[in-house]
């Protein structure tokens, strides 16, 4: 449980800052630029250097690696809780994601370790990623309250008591465990976390700024260095990350459909948020409490996902969790001025969250699918690649959607949502369909 309340620390700091933007904007003094790298600073290091330690972990120790992670969070977050300049913060942010970055892959790696059998994990699995999901949500939540209620720097020094008791207990409750003392793939390292790094930074200056030349030469960069990666990657006796890895069939379906379910809701999460409160006039506290019901609806999923993957396999599983999002966004896409919350934002609400549980647990199982000793690390860091990259590609591509296109925008940005998760339903039906069992 302590690795999995460190997680949902983590995802937390996803979306705690959305909803005190403003406030953070009139207490420190940001420009309008400036206040979007609050956002992106964090997603940039988190997205960027999963691979580097995801790796690292498997080499040096999944504990130690996490441990030190938490170190770097809890450090961070007190940065950011008591920064009196803007680029203090954003500074705080960017280490935030580095030591998130070093935390999350060791601790599924951890989690795929100590429940080796199919049911134990998928049950544990099923806990880990319920608990993540809900860190997204209560993002929102948390900020809502702390910002109208308190201060916005409470957002951030609530993770310091988490990080404490992380350090205290961890050590006494898991034991070290690593894939051995080779050398880790330096030039792999580095082209790695430069691809992760330029195609991160692009896509979010893609939905801060549009197409432009600063955007559209880290992309370039991004897909040279990708391309770098692979021939160097095909050459090295320990590369960082073996072909043969990647092309495991379930892992790379589950990483795919990772990529989009993570665009499509972290885009949903961005453009609601924003809905009820510029659109429906919420206010910031009204508008975090009004995905309370989200909250429930995951853990709703969350307790009906490992007793799907059981049943079921992770490939119905995915495909049916999928589709019942894609559902929820739909509804979701018809909210309009003066909508009701009961009877035309909760039902869309619930429908959504209840997928999304169900799809959190079943991703994991998937991701880690015939990981060992060895490369556990290396699997759980794939996996939380594809969620940032996902979050940034559903920002760069939904959010300018919706502001182009005036009242209907939001709308159209909520269905290409949806219709991102029917392709990934499709995808997941189409290539595990012998997959019947976990």
């Amino acid at each position: 449980m302590v690795l999995c309340f460190v997680q949902f620390m983590l995802v937390l700091d996803d979306t705690v800052v959305n909803v005190a933007l403003p406030s953070l904007q009139a207490d420190l003094g940001f420009s309008t630029a400036g206040l979007t790298w609050v956002v992106n600073a964090y997603f940039l290091s988190f997205g960027g250097l999963l691979l580097l330690f995801g790796r690292a972990a498997d080499r040096f120790g999944r504990r130690r690696v996490f441990l030190s992670g938490v170190v770097v969070f809890g450090a961070a977050s007190l940065v950011c809780g008591i920064a009196q300049e803007p680029w203090q913060l954003v500074a705080g942010r960017f280490a935030q994601g580095a030591g998130a970055a070093m935390s999350a892959p060791a601790a599924l790696a951890l989690i795929a370790l100590l429940f080796p059998g199919t049911g134990e994990r998928a049950r544990a699995l099923g806990i880990w990623g319920g608990i993540a999901a809900l860190g997204g949500t209560a993002g929102l939540v948390i900020s809502g309250a702390l910002t109208d209620l308190a201060s916005w720097r409470w957002i951030f020094l609530i993770n310091l008591p988490v990080a404490v008791a992380a350090l205290a207990l961890l050590p006494r409750l898991v034991a070290e465990s690593r894939a051995g003392r080779g050398r880790l793939d330096v030039p792999g390292a580095v082209l790695g976390t430069g691809t992760l790094l330029s195609l991160v930074f692009g896509l979010l200056r893609v939905a801060e700024s549009g197409w432009d030349v600063v955007a559209a030469g880290a992309l370039a960069l991004a897909a040279v260095l990708a391309v770098s990666f692979a021939v160097v990657e095909s050459r090295t006796a320990e590369p960082l990350v073996p072909m043969a890895f990647l092309a495991h069939r379930v892992r790379a379906v589950a990483n795919s459909a990772s990529l989009l379910f993570s665009a499509a809701f972290f885009g949903m999460a961005f453009l609601l948020m924003l809905h009820l409160q510029t659109v429906l006039g919420y206010r910031p506290l009204t508008a975090g409490l009004a995905y309370l019901p989200y909250g429930a609806g995951i853990l709703a999923g969350m307790w009906l996902s490992s007793r799907s993957v059981i049943r079921f396999g992770v490939g119905r599983s995915l495909a049916m969790s999928f589709l019942i999002s894609a559902i929820g966004l739909v509804v979701l896409s018809g909210v309009a001025p003066g909508a009701a919350y009961a009877t035309e934002v909760l039902p869309g609400l619930l429908i959504t969250s209840i997928g999304c549980g169900l799809s959190h647990p079943a991703l994991a199982v998937a991701a880690v699918s015939g990981t060992t000793e060895r490369d556990a690390g290396l699997g759980s860091a794939l996996l939380n690649c594809g969620q940032q990259i996902g979050g940034a590609v559903g920002l760069a591509v939904l959010v300018p959607l919706a502001t182009g296109r005036g009242a209907s925008g939001y709308s159209l940005a909520l269905t290409a949502a949806a219709a991102l998760l029917v392709v990934g339903a499709v995808l997941i039906a189409a290539l595990l369909r012998k997959e019947h069992r976990a």
